[in-house]
């Protein structure tokens, strides 16, 4: 059985996804949010907590890069909470490029008939759960 997490790391907020015990499909399970973008240590007590209840043996972190394939300030940063969650957790994070993750996950809130002020609240988890089937299709073509 394995158990693998998705994150959608943004600046006030993380996205949580995790995968089913075969690890075919991703489903979201919570938002955390936090007062302001460098007071990480809840943030990273709480994803500690879920590693440990759903015996989670890899992280996927969303990568968001520029269109033109170039790291930003945002990826720096994320690649700085990817050593965190290392450390942290002692368990691998496997950085997955997210750069159309927010656009379709917003895209799915709103062909769900998800009202725009509503759309934020579940965009991030959203993208968690498109940054890790991403991951887990990969997986499965890889094994194919």
């Amino acid at each position: 059985m394995i158990r693998i997490m998705g994150l959608d790391y943004g600046s006030k907020t993380v996205g949580v996804a995790i995968s089913d015990p075969l690890g075919l499909t991703a489903q979201g399970i919570e938002i955390i949010r936090r007062t302001s973008e460098n007071k990480l240590r809840r943030t990273l007590a709480r994803i500690e907590e879920l590693v440990r209840e759903y015996e989670v043996t890899t992280i996927v972190l969303g990568f968001p890069k520029n269109m033109n394939n170039t790291v930003g300030e945002r990826g720096e940063k994320s690649l700085e909470f990817k050593e965190m969650l290392e450390r942290r957790t002692g368990i691998p994070v496997i950085m997955w490029d997210e750069r159309l993750t927010t656009v379709s996950a917003n895209r799915t809130l709103m062909e769900s008939g998800v009202r725009r002020e509503d759309r934020k609240e579940y965009v991030d988890m959203i993208a968690a759960v498109y940054i890790l089937q991403g991951y887990l299709d990969s997986l499965e073509r890889k094994s194919v």
